[in-house]
């Protein structure tokens, strides 16, 4: 993972640069540990059909952004040369079902820097809508946050069902 990680591109938005190798280490830390004490958090997405590591799709708590806490959010987080090809999204789905129907969740959120579309428009697509435009509190960047609710999302329906 730490070879996706690496990648600029990956994390672009917000670092304008890839993670160190220290770096992603402690990221994976997190990821372990959010599953040690939450019960849930990212997971490793990998491609079926090549079974390559892609990134990580997941929910997790978006403790770099107090004012929206206690939250829980959906990301992703894919190797370009998985992009656009709807694994994003396939990952939100899933991880909005698992946040809905395991964890019976009241609300999911997502967030994202109005500058990167292509996250927003996943968003979109996955129903949520916008809640609030706000600022990283220090990286000092704009930042959008979206949302959809536990009756939102069952009125919509998974995207496997439609």
């Amino acid at each position: 993972m730490s070879i996706v990680f690496a990648e600029r591109a990956v994390w672009e938005y917000p670092l304008q640069r890839g993670r160190t190798r220290d770096e992603t280490a402690e990221f994976l830390d997190r990821r372990v540990r959010g599953w040690d004490d939450r019960g849930f958090d990212l997971w490793a997405a990998v491609e079926r059909a090549s079974d390559e590591l892609m990134g990580c799709i997941g929910l997790s708590v978006p403790d770099f952004l107090p004012e929206i806490l206690p939250a829980v959010e959906v990301g992703w987080r894919l190797h370009p040369r998985y992009w656009g090809q709807g694994y994003a999204t396939e990952g939100g789905d899933a991880s909005l079902r698992f946040g809905f129907e395991r964890l019976v969740l009241d609300r999911i959120v997502s967030v994202y820097e109005p500058i990167n579309e292509a996250s927003g428009r996943v968003m979109e697509n996955l129903g949520m809508r916008f809640d609030r435009d706000t600022v990283h509190p220090e990286r000092q960047i704009p930042v959008r946050v979206l949302a959809i609710t536990r009756a939102e999302w069952e009125a919509r329906g998974p995207l496997e069902r439609r």
